[in-house]
């Protein structure tokens, strides 16, 4: 998917639309756009028609947007209602928070409680193992 880039009077104009809470390579919309957006799209209007009428110039902000704007913010409503739909939470639907859990600043109770279920998964995967290798023995 291609990005738009903004030029800085396109940049000036979409910082005039009351959706618009800032604009730089993507635009950042309002929590109460989202909402009224998802709203309509269910009641059968098209992505375009609510970008349209909200004041957003779908040749603008880019063809494919609306569209996709629309499917995203469906399914964080789905999953979380209202509160999913922040104007800050791009890109927590898909899984912001890989790695490793953060350790540090742990209180003791906490860190023993991690590692005795650390125990108890590594003992699960170990009899989980030796009952294969019994299979396969046999």
């Amino acid at each position: 998917m291609k990005q738009p880039k903004f030029n800085p009077g396109q940049i000036a104009e979409l910082l005039k639309n009351k959706h618009v809470i800032k604009c730089a390579k993507t635009i950042t919309y309002s929590k109460e756009f989202k909402i009224f957006a998802v709203r309509q799209y269910a009641e059968g209007k098209t992505a375009s028609q609510i970008f349209r009428e909200a004041g957003l110039d779908p040749q603008l902000v880019g063809e494919y947007v609306p569209d996709n704007c629309l499917h995203r913010w469906r399914r964080k409503f789905k999953a979380k209602g209202e509160s999913g739909l922040r104007a800050d939470e791009r890109g927590t639907m898909r899984g912001s928070r890989k790695g490793r859990p953060k350790t540090k600043g742990l209180t003791d109770a906490n860190r023993i409680k991690r590692l005795e279920i650390e125990v108890a998964y590594l003992k699960a995967k170990n009899d989980f193992l030796a009952k294969l290798r019994a299979q396969r023995k046999s």
